[in-house]
């Protein structure tokens, strides 16, 4: 029996808000199987809870979340080749952000740590970002051999076109105002708690079918892409995971190394 010490996402409701907190230090809130069921678990419990008018996603630590828990997604068992694995890893991912883009109450991320790979996507799933001083974000998939295949599908709709270009594809790290620049998140703040809480205060004022219905307004094109464009990304983001390169890369950044070709073109410029 897991107790309420021994989870990763803890779940608490007061005054009309569910608070969802990841609390996985050992790996940086990184997304783990175990992660993603306890979120949906909380997800759920807050759809099913009249009292509930809000949820608010938010972190203990200095991250926010890693990404995709990367020794769990580079280890297969006996009985499950990495391509299920891959594939099943996907899915659950891809289940995870769309509950949270379905769900029929305001959902706030409040972050003031880093935030990396598989985390944008919950960022961008999220209907308000308040971020704090301490945020950086990044899309770091490209440098793993990987692409932000599933989590495209909650961040590009965020960004501004020419900024989803640079950042899908240098994976550079990026700060909170820069954020709210390109649209990732709603507001950059010095105290994420105050805003939050003012914005939970005004929520409060809206009926449960208005934030509803409201919510359906701001989420129906992007759950069409899910339904458009989630099977293709799945399938792409499957293969790449058990790619040579994707190995390599993971493989590298779990020993604390440059991967091969960066190494390679360091070797080639003389750096």
């Amino acid at each position: 029996m897991t107790t309420s010490t021994d989870r990763v996402v803890h779940y608490d409701v007061a005054g009309g808000c569910a608070t969802l907190t990841l609390d996985s230090p050992h790996n940086r809130n990184a997304i783990s199987s175990r992660l993603v069921a306890e979120l949906r678990q909380g997800l759920s419990d807050a759809a099913g809870d009249d009292a509930v008018r809000a949820v608010v996603l938010t972190h203990t630590g200095g991250t926010f979340c890693a990404g995709a828990d990367l020794s769990e997604a580079s280890s297969a068992g006996p009985d499950v080749g990495p391509a299920e694995l891959a594939a099943q890893r996907t899915q659950q991912m891809t289940d995870l952000l769309r509950a949270i883009v379905e769900l029929p109450k305001p959902v706030i991320a409040r972050v003031d740590g880093h935030v990396r790979a598989g985390g944008m996507g919950l960022v961008g799933a999220c209907d308000i970002v308040v971020a704090g001083p301490d945020c950086t974000f990044a899309l770091t998939e490209a440098r793993l051999g990987l692409a932000a295949s599933i989590i495209s599908l909650t961040v590009l709709p965020r960004l501004t076109s020419r900024a989803a270009s640079r950042y899908f594809l240098t994976g550079e790290k990026f700060g909170a105002h820069e954020a709210e620049a390109i649209g990732l998140v709603s507001e950059a703040v010095q105290d994420t708690g105050a805003v939050v809480t003012e914005l939970l205060e005004t929520l409060g004022r809206c009926s449960p079918q208005g934030l509803a219905e409201s919510k359906r307004l701001t989420t129906m094109r992007l759950l069409e892409d899910f339904d458009r464009y989630g099977h293709r990304l799945a399938e792409q983001s499957a293969a790449l995971f058990g790619s040579a390169q994707a190995i390599e890369g993971m493989t590298a950044f779990l020993q604390k190394r440059s991967p091969s070709w960066a190494v390679e073109f360091q070797n080639a410029n003389g750096a």
